[in-house]
């Protein structure tokens, strides 16, 4: 048997493949991986074991360039989905192989309504899971705040749907004050459910600084949505404790995100209008009820206006009789007083008429008793006067004003003074005592 080379071989099967299988097949397959290159699509194939979850099959296949640019746009506009890896696709495929680069399987053709209708499937396993837990309604028993004006927004800090939101806000027409704090997530791709979890959880640190949550994207393709058709987003946001507003799809597109949040609104700037009518609606509430006051008190004044005027009329009548009254009770007091008063100052007098006897006769002697103390005294003073010791024959001595007791306080040069009973002698000190 002649021997062949690697090329006659694959050049064979390439034939055999050619012969056996000139057909196009549609196949089902769910996409392990999708990515573009060079305007290509290369895409890698697999089958489960529904039971066991484990590959049954492979395949590899490819999507040319000019099939591929008119396959995507319409996958992507009937799905609302990217092209990405997990999804269950219907393919219409035709075998190849090529001597230098082996077996593949061409696409061209995307049945769209199988991944839809597989997709749907997921959805709706998603909601019938979140309804089983009881958690698909919770967010929808919470109220947003009357005052709601702190607002969490989730979105990507590029995103210009983000800006009108804030816009919408500071602009509007009643002067109502927001504040909005932004936690930063991605909006689009597979990063969408962990990143807008992430803020949440950062958001629930701090529940106490807000009074709800707002979900906003714009500037989006509508095949964006799928990241928030999953069952942990989903299930963050339902048992979430402040209400949370979703504004990221479109008029036709509702996500599951969409369904449990308390509130859904078709766009960023639907969000802000919401908000604002919530606040201006308290604000007609409020200016009501201010109205609906004023026209009580209004209506009582004039009752109690009406009831003072009627008592008006009747106090001088009243106060005639109460007047009378009232002297004549005044009259009998006075009366009552004025004999009291006479007979206590006649039963003070009295009891004053003996005291101011006794008084008197004790004032007497006590008046005796201090005259004759001062006789003795002025008859001591008398004998201590010294005049009378001078008439006696005494003298004093003085030196400089002061009296001499002593010889010592005198020296020799020193002159003195001798008062006597008539007169006064100087003298001038010649020897000291010794």
């Amino acid at each position: 048997m002649k021997n062949l080379t690697l090329l006659e071989l694959n050049s064979l099967v390439r034939m055999t493949l050619e012969q056996a299988m000139p057909d196009e097949y549609w196949v089902e397959a769910e996409l392990s991986e999708a990515r573009e290159w060079g305007g290509h699509c290369y895409m890698e194939l697999i089958q489960k074991d529904e039971r066991a979850n484990t590959p049954v099959a492979k395949a590899s296949a490819k999507c040319w360039r000019s099939t591929w640019m008119l396959l995507r746009p319409a996958f992507e506009r009937q799905t609302g989905q990217t092209f990405h890896a997990g999804l269950k696709v219907l393919l219409k495929v035709y075998a190849q192989f090529h001597e230098n680069y082996g077996f593949s399987w061409i696409v061209t053709d995307i049945d769209a309504t199988y991944t839809m209708g597989d997709m749907a499937r997921k959805r709706q396993e998603i909601i019938r899971q979140l309804k089983e837990e009881g958690v698909f309604d919770l967010n929808k028993e919470l109220r947003i705040p009357m005052f709601a004006q702190r607002m969490a927004v989730i979105s990507s800090a590029n995103a210009a749907g983000y800006g009108d939101f804030c816009n919408q806000l500071t602009d509007n027409e009643y002067g109502f004050r927001f504040r909005t704090e932004l936690f930063t997530a991605v909006m689009q791709g597979e990063q969408v459910e962990q990143t807008v979890i992430n803020a949440l959880n950062r958001i629930n640190e701090r529940a106490d600084e807000f009074d709800c949550v707002v979900i906003i994207r714009g500037g989006g393709a509508t095949s964006d949505l799928s990241g928030f058709d999953t069952l942990a987003l989903a299930e963050n946001v339902a048992n979430f404790p402040l209400p949370v507003i979703t504004g990221i799809g479109h008029d036709r597109d509702e996500s599951v995100l969409d369904m449990v949040s308390n509130t859904r609104v078709k766009t960023p700037t639907a969000a802000a209008a919401l908000l604002i009518d919530n606040l201006a609606t308290v604000f007609n509430l409020l200016e009501d009820a201010q109205e609906t006051i004023v026209n009580i008190v209004k209506r009582r004044m004039t009752v109690e206006r009406m009831r003072l005027e009627r008592l008006a009329s009747h106090i001088p009548v009243l106060f005639s009789v109460v007047r009378t009254r009232q002297e004549a009770r005044l009259e009998r007091l006075f009366s009552h007083l004025t004999a009291t008063c006479q007979q206590q100052i006649t039963t003070r007098q009295a009891r004053l008429a003996p005291l101011m006897t006794r008084l008197h006769g004790l004032a007497e002697r006590k008046l005796l008793s201090q005259h004759h103390r001062i006789d003795l005294l002025q008859q001591r003073a008398e004998a201590q006067n010294p005049e009378r010791l001078l008439q006696r024959g005494y003298s004093i001595t003085l030196h400089n004003g002061r009296a001499v007791s002593n010889a010592n306080q005198l020296q020799a040069g020193d002159e003195i003074t001798t008062r006597l009973a008539h007169g006064m002698l100087r003298s001038t000190v010649l020897k000291e005592n010794e």
